[in-house]
């Protein structure tokens, strides 16, 4: 077995693993990474690769295109910035990542065995990326540290998931455990924040007596911070280095593995960021990981932390863990263990995935919304009853659960008015949206106001640039997409009805202009906001208009 990353290339089953589950992959595009792998680091010419692949035939060197574009895709690797294959123009490939030998002690079946252990507890879905976080763990015990960043969206479960690794991580290997979370508005003022909430949890926790012991005689000034926050005073500044707690630390982890968890490090202080740095890029082994989590693109001046993950990626000294919606079984199962019954009513299951796009907070709060206005109710006696479905599933298309509606609320309003302007405008289309009728919606140049948007989805996790449309003058628009509906719903309920309805108003007259001599093409779509705007009598005309043209056409 070789092993990269969270990676291994089974090469006696022919199979690719992430974090122990099978990863689909054809058998030439694993034929071509097998040969990557097993020559790491060094250039392998188009002529090599072609030659080691395809022995005595000729095959067409845009094929290799074709299986690194595939490649790219299963490892979730940029070309721009390679973690595992770099492209080298005009001359061949080179395989990035650091590649060792690793007979595993469990089955291929690895993520099965977690899904296994789970049914019962507070995860679902997660069961490849807990495989993944225990290869990390099985590095680390093996002297060889680890920086994992564990990315995702609100709600997405980054939590939950460190809470699972947590109660696991004596099962798989004994370790130490130092955790602590970063507070928004806290990093500007308190510098080590986090760092001194996780010295203070270890040792206080089983193995205080030992950290006490290591802190004392190689980091005396950090020690006051684990023992007692109000000595902070005792030690200033100047004498924390960060030389004498990477130390302590490492030598903590030769005792047993030592896990620290940082929480939530998009609002972390920089003297927190440098630590993490510093502890990634030291060359002694220990056996050491760190587990940060964070949400990427969360709020302007994030500059640092960007910067140091993707320093951190592109040297090959971290792993970033990019948590994904859950897919419709997973949701499924969550919404199960949320009623306590296995059998749901018809279509609950497909309403509250569509409905929270797969994410775990909000699958939770559509449940607990159905259940606070009826649409869900508990019948029936003598420890039998279920929760059966009352009402209607359309009902609830415009509404967003109140928990939600505040947490959306919140992260708007950390973003400048204009900012909250462009993206009121984006959700008076579908949660598709082109920047034309934005610039339409709010009177503004469509050049400026795609600069804008284009701004907004490199900032926001929930905007997406999605493509460009041509138009019928030739220009092109690009189009994004709100990758989550219920952002699109706040942002359209929070706009005062007048204001609201001048912007719809804007857009269908600039549909009718851009179409002009193509009105029917748009029709429906213009009657819509024409309908928003409170106008149906617009509304009508647009579409008996056209309605009228094929009946004239066919008098003449």
């Amino acid at each position: 077995m070789k092993q990269f990353e969270c990676f291994g290339l089974d090469t006696a089953n022919q199979c690719l693993l992430r974090g122990g589950a099978p990863v689909d992959l054809a058998p030439k595009p694993f034929a071509v990474l097998r040969y990557l792998v097993e020559n790491p680091g060094r250039l392998i010419t188009h002529d090599e690769l072609l030659d080691a692949i395809w022995p005595e035939t000729y095959v067409q060197p845009q094929v290799l295109r074709t299986y690194m574009l595939e490649l790219r895709k299963v490892l979730g690797d940029d070309a721009g910035q390679p973690r595992f294959i770099q492209t080298l123009p005009k001359r061949g490939y080179r395989f990035l990542a650091k590649v060792t030998e690793w007979s595993a002690r469990e089955p291929a079946g690895a993520a099965e065995t977690l899904a296994r252990e789970m049914r019962g507890g507070s995860i679902v879905g997660r069961a490849a990326e807990l495989a993944c976080l225990k290869a990390q763990l099985q590095l680390a015990a093996r002297g060889e540290r680890q920086v994992v960043f564990v990315s995702g969206e609100a709600g997405i479960g980054k939590t939950t998931l460190v809470d699972a690794f947590r109660g696991q991580l004596n099962a798989w290997t004994p370790a130490s455990l130092a955790r602590g979370g970063c507070v928004q508005g806290i990093g500007g003022t308190e510098e080590y924040y986090p760092v001194m909430e996780a010295l203070r949890e270890m040792c206080a926790g089983p193995d205080g007596e030992s950290a006490c012991r290591v802190l004392s005689r190689m980091a005396p000034a950090w020690l006051s911070h684990g023992r007692n926050p109000g000595a902070g005073a005792a030690a200033s500044a100047a004498e924390r280095t960060l030389e004498d707690l990477c130390s302590a630390l490492e030598e903590l982890s030769a005792e047993k593995p030592l896990v620290v968890v940082f929480e939530d490090v998009h609002w972390a202080d920089d003297s927190t960021l440098h630590l993490i740095s510093a502890l990634a890029r030291r060359r002694a082994q220990a056996s050491l990981l760190v587990l940060a989590t964070l949400c990427p693109r969360h709020r302007p001046g994030e500059e640092t932390l960007n910067a140091l993950k993707n320093d951190l990626l592109m040297r090959r000294l971290c792993t970033e863990m990019t948590l994904e919606p859950l897919r419709r079984p997973a949701v499924t199962e969550l919404v199960s263990r949320e009623l306590g019954q296995q059998a749901l009513p018809a279509g609950l299951a497909d309403f509250v995935f569509q409905r929270s796009e797969g994410n775990p907070l909000f699958v939770i709060a559509v449940v607990e919304h159905l259940v606070a206005l009826g649409v869900l109710m508990r019948r029936g006696a003598n420890g039998t009853a279920e929760w059966e479905l009352c009402g209607s599933f359309p009902e609830m298309e415009a509404g967003v659960p109140d928990p939600l509606a505040r947490m959306i609320e919140l992260e708007i309003e950390r973003l400048g008015e204009e900012e909250q302007r462009l993206l009121e405008a984006a959700s008076l289309m579908t949660v598709a949206f082109p920047a034309w009728a934005v610039a339409a919606a709010l009177e503004k140049d469509p050049v400026e106001t795609e600069e804008a948007c284009d701004g907004l989805a490199r900032q926001l996790h929930f905007v997406v640039r999605a493509g460009q449309d041509e138009l019928p003058d030739g220009t092109r628009s690009a189009f994004y997409v709100f990758a989550h509906g219920l952002y699109r719903e706040v942002l359209y309920q929070r706009q005062a009805t007048a204001r609201r309805a001048r912007r719809h108003i804007r857009i269908a007259e600039r549909l009718g202009e851009l179409f002009a001599g193509r009105e029917a093409s748009v029709a429906r779509e213009r009657s819509m906001h024409y309908e928003a705007a409170g106008e149906p009598e617009r509304a009508a005309r647009v579409l008996q208009s056209v309605e009228s043209q094929p009946q004239q056409a066919g008098v003449r």
